[in-house]
């Protein structure tokens, strides 16, 4: 029986936010100006830090690659999350292929891990920065900036695949019914019927390795940036040096605090109705924010 679901399962069913079509109508004009505002917005900073060579330094750099992140995470991976989330809202055609469903976790597990990675190193930039301002220029060289970025990518990615081939592995016996607005691991684990150990430790290694270890590496570089800064005389030079970091740790905070209640609690434990709001915020609201800031 279990070998036979696994055959026919060819299509997931999103059920989106509400079934009231009023309702419905709101959510499709929010979240298309939150479309159009992230689309627009990095890619605007991205073409102003391109342009101004004024803005061609490693924070700029950093700033630029994170806000291309976030572009991607609109254009490309969000090829299917934004108009699935608009279309969940109005159409009452909410299917989404098995494959559609697959690279969806895939990209949205890639560009995630990807950008707890880009924070890290832009973590590391400002602690240069502040630590060592005279050595700025010698230690972040273009060299290093850009094997961070890549290094990013490719370490975000890698794990991506990881989780999306050990999820896809599983046994989807309990139907095809996502209560989501996209394909994410809490709600495709309640559909599975064998997840067993093995699947949760490679959870949680995944959990250590792209959530809880940069996160720990960015408050290690705090330290340091906060014992630099105390170590400043004058107050004026406190006050900017802290404005300096305020909107990337503000960003990390938002980022890694959303995540990590979605993702370190035991799978058994999901609570896919606030787990789904949770959720819209890193995916949704948190790209927008990123040029705010």
């Amino acid at each position: 029986m279990e070998m036979e679901n696994r055959t026919v399962l060819t299509e997931f069913i999103l059920l989106g936010f509400s079934a009231d079509p009023q309702m419905q109508l709101v959510l499709f004009g929010l979240f298309l100006m939150l479309y159009l505002a992230t689309m627009c917005g990095n890619m605007t900073l991205v073409v102003l830090i391109l342009i101004d060579t004024r803005l061609h330094t490693p924070m700029y750099f950093f700033i630029g690659n994170l806000s291309f992140l976030d572009f991607w995470y609109t254009s490309v991976y969000n090829l299917r999350i934004f108009p699935e989330i608009l279309l969940t809202c109005i159409s009452e055609d909410k299917s989404i292929s098995f494959a559609g469903c697959l690279s969806q976790l895939f990209f949205s597990a890639g560009l995630a891990y990807s950008e707890c990675y880009l924070l890290v190193a832009m973590a590391y930039d400002l602690y240069v920065a502040i630590s060592k301002p005279l050595l700025y220029a010698q230690v972040m060289s273009r060299r290093l900036c850009m094997c961070l970025v890549l290094y990013s990518y490719t370490g975000g990615f890698v794990n991506g695949i990881i989780l999306t081939s050990n999820t896809f592995t599983l046994d989807f016996c309990a139907g095809n019914v996502i209560d989501d607005f996209f394909c994410d691991v809490p709600p495709l684990v309640k559909l599975a019927c064998n997840v067993n150990d093995s699947y949760q430790s490679v959870l949680y290694f995944l959990l250590a390795s792209n959530v809880i270890t940069p996160a720990l590496l960015i408050l290690a570089s705090y330290l340091f940036i906060i014992a630099a800064i105390l170590r400043i005389r004058s107050t004026q030079g406190r006050l900017k040096a802290f404005s300096t970091c305020s909107s990337h740790l503000i960003s990390v905070t938002l980022y890694y605090g959303s995540i990590l209640y979605i993702y370190s609690r035991p799978s058994s434990s999901y609570s896919l109705e606030r787990d789904k709001m949770v959720s819209t915020f890193y995916t949704v609201v948190f790209p927008m924010l990123q040029f705010e800031e």
